[in-house]
């Protein structure tokens, strides 16, 4: 049952991902209860992460289970068990955890997007480092930021901005709570010959640094924020249901008139409060960025605010 579902959804999303050269791309997402399996290609190399779930089965149960789908996975997708990099991992409403370092082993890799390349890492963290889920929105925002003073917020490893800088932004001010990402943006902004001195990273809590910035500051903001956050660097807890207006209405006042707002959020149970955003328009862009490789199965938010 399994082989026969991934083979089916191999042959429809690798036929797309290689007419439109794309090298990093989602397979497979829970397809089939009985095997709760997220499967990425990372060029050469496949990420799997299994949902964590009530199966029933004991540790070598378990583990006999999982070592009679590696082989499945490898014979249809055609990559070595070797070279396919397994964990485990929770459900959660939004990406939360993303600062915890979940080993130790350093193993990093390029791989590339747009012409562009970026560092992933399959072993470490929970995420790999790449959000394959916002190729499209991505590709916006180097579409827009000729020549534009560009904020990401919540930037994780600064694909937004390596994009915006590709794009030919004047500057690219990049935003995160954690130092460890901060520096992995900048090796990004590195590996692509980004780095400028209009390229600057701030390591600050974003509801805080908001504060700090001057009005009509910036053309475009990108702000993709965890569901929710209570890390300890933080000065108040982060909560997007109950924060995102003084959150989006902090980032509206530093934008310029006729500036854009790219917010984005993985809550499935969001609900945006329109009549409280001091925007000129809002517009849900969900649908128009989600890739081919998520179509049915996206698990967040996007929209689009001009000021």
């Amino acid at each position: 049952m399994f082989f026969n579902r991934l083979t089916k959804v191999y042959k429809h999303l690798g036929k797309q991902a290689a007419r439109q050269g794309i090298s990093c791309y989602r397979v497979y997402d829970h397809d089939l209860p009985e095997f709760p399996f997220c499967i990425e290609f990372y060029g050469e190399r496949l990420y799997l992460a299994e949902y964590r779930r009530r199966h029933g089965m004991d540790e070598d149960q378990h583990d006999e289970w999982l070592y009679t789908c590696l082989p499945v996975i490898s014979t249809v997708l055609g990559v070595p068990v070797d070279e396919i990099y397994w964990r485990q991992r929770e459900r959660k409403a939004g990406r939360q955890g993303q600062y915890t370092r979940q080993s130790e082993e350093g193993e990093f890799f390029t791989v590339p997007e747009g012409g562009l390349s970026f560092l992933v890492n399959l072993t470490d963290y929970l995420d790999t480092g790449l959000f394959l889920d916002h190729r499209l929105t991505r590709a916006r925002v180097r579409e827009e930021a000729a020549g534009k003073d560009v904020l990401n917020l919540f930037a994780y490893t600064g694909s937004f901005s390596v994009y915006a800088a590709a794009g030919g932004a004047r500057s690219v001010t990049t935003v995160d709570l954690s130092k460890t990402y901060l520096g992995w943006a900048e090796r990004n902004m590195q590996l692509n010959g980004l780095q400028d001195p209009r390229r600057t990273y701030i390591h600050a809590d974003v509801k805080q640094y908001l504060g700090t910035l001057p009005g009509e500051a910036f053309d475009l903001v990108v702000m993709d924020p965890p569901t929710f956050s209570n890390s300890k660097r933080m000065k108040d807890f982060l909560d997007i249901q109950r924060d995102h207006v003084p959150l989006l209405n902090e980032v509206l006042r530093a934008v310029r008139p006729g500036g854009a707002v790219y917010f984005s959020t993985n809550f499935t149970r969001f609900v945006l409060d329109r009549e409280a955003i001091a925007a000129a328009g809002v517009k849900d862009i969900t649908r128009a960025t989600t890739p081919f490789d998520f179509e049915g199965k996206l698990k967040r938010w996007c929209y689009l605010l001009q000021k």
